[in-house]
């Protein structure tokens, strides 16, 4: 399997690009802000061909450049559906009130196939299986996607902002929770093999092994303990 990443932007939002093998299909994994010229060199680069967009949220580091990759390549996005009102009005998802400026020009809106998911979801795309899991706390539509193990890989698992190395995504952002951050982490990330790699939205991989031993917010989640907001990375 390929998977080819880089952080893009103003916020250094990582995006991923998913494929069996290079010369295949491919999956974009969050083309955030400024991501689209990343998005056609590592397409390129691995002669690779997109079949979709899949958003981890609705935030616009995570989906400033969705419509145009989308509409280059004329593939579908998929969100779940509390996220996607951010795609055309992301000033709202930051507490910002209709007209204030946002970062400059973005190209704001929906691309012209969006597809919503589901907690529980299997997608099947570009020949590779993601299975969705709806982890609220950073957004109210935050999802995850994990792949499962092969005989040439661990498990991964595209956190998306819910788990980064050694922290947790921010919630002090309208639909944040703290509470709902925790009960994601202690169901999705806690049942999840010490091997998995963890591919998140921000920040180097990490594994859910490191995590569990040293990440202090899934430790107290795993001792059945509260904690505190989390430090500000991303949007």
């Amino acid at each position: 399997m390929l998977i080819a990443g880089f952080p893009a932007g103003a916020w250094g939002t990582n995006c991923y690009l998913v494929a069996p093998a290079a010369g295949e299909e491919c999956v974009i994994i969050d083309p955030g802000h400024q991501a689209a010229p990343g998005v056609e060199e590592a397409l390129k680069k691995h002669r690779l061909k997109p079949v979709a967009v899949v958003l981890t949220h609705g935030h616009i580091d995570h989906v400033a450049s969705v419509v145009p990759v989308c509409g280059a390549h004329d593939v579908p996005a998929w969100i779940h559906p509390e996220d996607r009102y951010m795609m055309s009005d992301p000033g709202k998802a930051l507490g910002r009130s209709i007209g204030m400026p946002l970062m400059g020009e973005l190209t704001v809106g929906e691309p012209d196939d969006v597809r919503e998911l589901t907690d529980g979801r299997e997608l099947e795309l570009a020949g590779l299986r993601f299975s969705v899991a709806h982890a609220p706390g950073h957004t109210r539509g935050s999802v995850t996607f994990r792949m499962p193990e092969t005989a040439e890989i661990p498990p991964v698992f595209f956190s998306g902002d819910l788990l980064f190395a050694g922290s947790v995504g921010r919630t002090d952002l309208p639909g944040g929770s703290m509470e709902d951050m925790l009960a994601s982490l202690a169901r999705v990330c806690l049942p999840l093999d010490d091997s998995t790699v963890v591919l998140s939205g921000h920040g180097p991989q990490t594994t859910i092994g490191r995590e569990r031993a040293t990440n202090p917010y899934l430790r107290q989640v795993g001792a059945g303990q509260g904690a505190t907001e989390a430090p500000r990375r991303g949007m």
